[in-house]
Order: C-alpha cells, then structure tokens, then sequence
C-alpha cells in the first residue's frame, strides 16, 4: 500500500510544475508543495539506485545515488552565482557537505541495525578526501575574513585550488569504481529475483534527477520569499534549509535503503555525496562561474568553514571501526541539531 501512495504522488512533480507555470501562486504554498513533491521523487532516486546496485555493488551504487542526487545543486548553484548570490552559494554547498556528513549518515545509521559491517575503507578514504578540501578551503576563506571576500583576486585565488580538487577526485574515483567492479565481480553477487536491469534502474536515475532539478529550482526561488516569511537570515536560508531540500534526493534514498538494512550502501551514499560536493560540485562552481560571472571566490565564513571541519573529524571517528552503531547515529543527528541551532543565531555576512 505504501509503495502505490508513493508511486501515485509522483504526480505531485508535474502539478507543481504546472501550478508554478500557469497559475502564479504565492511563495509559502509554491514552498510547500515544492518540497512535498520532493518526497516521492527521493523514494524513486534510491529505489532506482538500489536497484541499479543489484547489478553494480555497493559502491558504485552508491556513486551513482551521488551522482544523480547531486546534479541539481550543480544546476541550482550555477543559477545562483549568475544571480550574484555568492553568500547562498557557498552556504548551501557547506551545508551540504554538513548535512550529508552529520544528518543523512547518521538517520541512516539510526535506522538500520547496530553490528552491520561497514565498507570501512571506501569511506575513510572518502572522509579524508572531504578533510582535504576543508584544509583547501581555509587558504582562500582566511584570506577572504579580511576585506571583501567576493573580490575578484580572491576569485583569481580559488580557481587553481578548485582545479586541483576537480582533478583529485577524478582520479581518485576513476581508481575506485574500478576496484568497486573488480570486487563485485569477484564476489560472484546475484540480482535478487524481480530486480530491474541495470538499464531501467539507470533511465529512472536519469528521469527522477531531471525532475528533482526542475521542482528544487522552484522551490529554491520561492524561498526567499518563504523565509521572509518566517523571519529568517539568507545564512540559515542557504546553509539549512537550501543545502537540505537540495540533497532531498539521497537523504530520503540512503535513509529508505537503511531501514531496508542496507547499510553498506546507505553510508555509502551519505559519505560520498559529502565528498562530491567537496570535490567535485563545488569547484565546478567555481570554474563555471567564470562563464556565468561573477566569478565564485572559495571565501567561506568561519562558522561554514568550523562545521565541516568538525563534520569530517566526527565522522572519520564514527566509521573507523568499520561497524553501524544506532547510537552513534543518533550522536550524528544530535551535532547537527545543535549545529542548526548556532546558525540560526548567526545573522548575515557583514551584519
């Protein structure tokens, strides 16, 4: 029954879209039914990347959840720097890294079962590639704590930083997903019975991405609007609620696939979406912004810089015995409460 409700509201994606189009409603309800579409649409990315790692393994499943999840913030976030909203920018791309670390990881670990084995490995592998960008980071974000950090040598700064990191982390994953299908292949693993084929779970990736984009661009800009509403600072907007609604898609995925008891993918999906975004979308951001301009300085503030550096320690703690610990996972949840709590008393750069 569950599954027909959340098949059935997949038909929320096209009326959001046609409500937007044709009828112009205010923020606070387009805000709503934006992200109520969203729901259903983060069921299908992890159904359809669940299936896809019927085929492929866990690993590469997982990169794959990533992969789709994360296309529509690269999307949003080009749009943003090209409507010369820096601050939001780099608000939701370290509240991403944040709450996939903190949040997602640990929902997940709080909904499977204590004891599973982790892939202990490819995750401390990926929480150092995010400790790294942190560390590249701070060079320009320092810099940008004096003067105006959106200047345009700050942005001349960033972008070898930001190629250096594109460049890691392709390497780096090309390495990976190898060693991912060679141990797949050597595990002899078997499509459980009424799986999809690897094509169909890859079109529905593909189909569901495509309209997680559409529905997070509308719900993005309708958020202004809904934020004035509550009363809330564009810093909380963006490294809150922006970061989270944008990665709705793997934190409903990796959260559906825990209860499943999946945990090896589950933690996957958390942890290496957090490290494509540190490597990957992020200073693509930065290299495209020079084609949208203004270009992107990687200047972030020291509480956005501060929480992803205590997001990455925690973490790398938490996986390093390579076993999912419910209470660990709710530890996870509980820093990000408090983390959200501190950003809401933050006010706006400069103010």
């Amino acid at each position: 029954m569950a599954r027909k409700l959340l098949w059935a509201s997949l038909a929320l994606a096209p009326i959001t879209f046609i409500v937007d189009l044709a009828f112009h409603p205010g923020d606070v309800p387009l805000f709503v039914l934006a992200a109520s579409a969203l729901i259903p649409l983060a069921w299908l990315i992890g159904e359809s990347t669940e299936q896809a790692a019927e085929h492929t393994g866990p690993g590469i499943g997982g990169f794959l959840n990533a992969s789709f999840g994360n296309a529509p913030e690269l999307i949003i976030a080009t749009f943003a720097v090209a409507d010369s909203l820096p601050n939001v920018v780099r608000g939701s791309l370290a509240g991403s890294i944040v709450s996939n670390l903190l949040l997602v990881l640990g929902l997940a670990m709080a909904a499977g079962h204590s004891g599973r084995p982790l892939n202990r490995n490819s995750l401390l592998l990926q929480v150092g590639l995010v400790a790294l960008a942190v560390g590249a980071f701070a060079i320009p974000s320092v810099i940008g704590w004096d003067g105006d950090p959106d200047r345009h040598s700050l942005a001349v700064v960033s972008t070898p930083i930001a190629a250096v990191l594109l460049l890691l982390y392709l390497v780096v994953q090309t390495v990976q997903l190898r060693s991912f299908r060679a141990d797949h292949a050597a595990s002899g693993g078997q499509e459980r019975e009424g799986a999809w084929t690897l094509r169909r779970a890859l079109a529905v990736l593909a189909i569901g991405t495509l309209a997680t984009a559409v529905i997070s661009e509308i719900l993005v800009h309708s958020l202004d609007g809904f934020a004035k509403s509550a009363g809330l600072s564009q810093f909380f907007i963006s490294m809150v609620i922006v970061a989270v609604v944008g990665n709705a898609a793997e934190h409903g995925g990796a959260i559906l696939i825990a209860r499943r008891d999946n945990l090896r993918l589950a933690t996957e999906i958390a942890i290496s979406s957090s490290a494509q975004v540190a490597l990957f979308v992020t200073p693509a951001v930065v290299l495209l912004s020079w084609a949208v301009s203004p270009a992107l300085p990687l200047a972030f503030r020291w509480e956005e810089l501060g929480a992803m550096a205590l997001a990455t320690v925690v973490v790398g703690a938490v996986v390093w015995d390579g076993l999912s610990k419910r209470w660990q996972g709710w530890v996870l949840v509980g820093l990000y409460v408090l983390l959200v709590a501190g950003f809401a008393t933050v006010g706006d750069r400069g103010s």
